[in-house]
């Protein structure tokens, strides 16, 4: 009998301790929470973007330059299940027009058509399933582990890394 009861608490303890793990619901971030508190004001550069007299058109024109690449970032997000509203901008695309690799950034154009924001504003996240994007100005909620990790693309430097685990457009509230 003594046997009996063993296993059976053993199952208990098991079940309540993952239990949370089950029911994790992810933290919703906002951009700001992602700037440490008693990190410097962004000062953003003063000089010129592009020379307007020699772009042809914006698509052509050379990448801005970012501000702040090595802005400081909130270590304590690490790990972390998180969920953050962006915009995504395309680093790699698969042959089923899915984009697999992304940064996502707080505005629309963001990297593509004005200087990319600061490196703590940048999440560059990969995912297996990828996403349909048919229109970059339209916004999602990305899910997943954060990761407190630089990396750099060519264009911008992230100080967020993170693995999608969900993807879905964002809609605002009726």
């Amino acid at each position: 009998m003594k046997m009996s009861v063993l296993p059976r608490v053993l199952l208990a303890l098991l079940v309540l301790l993952t239990t949370p793990l089950w029911a994790a619901e992810p933290k919703e971030l906002t951009w700001s929470e992602m700037i440490p508190p008693d990190a410097p004001p962004e000062v953003p550069d003063m000089a010129p973007l592009h020379d307007l007299s020699q772009m042809g058109d914006m698509e052509a024109a050379p990448a801005a330059r970012q501000d702040l690449p090595n802005a400081p970032v909130v270590t304590t997000l690490d790990g972390q299940l998180i969920r953050l509203p962006g915009y995504i901008v395309p680093l790699e695309v698969n042959e089923q027009g899915r984009t697999t690799e992304f940064l996502l950034v707080p505005y629309f154009g963001a990297c593509i058509h004005v200087p990319p924001p600061p490196s703590n504003q940048i999440v560059h996240v990969t995912s297996k399933a990828g996403v349909q994007v048919d229109e970059l100005y339209q916004p999602y909620w990305i899910e997943g582990a954060m990761q407190v990790k630089s990396s750099t693309s060519e264009l911008a430097d992230a100080g967020y890394q993170m693995d999608a685990q969900k993807i879905v457009v964002y809609e605002l509230p009726e």
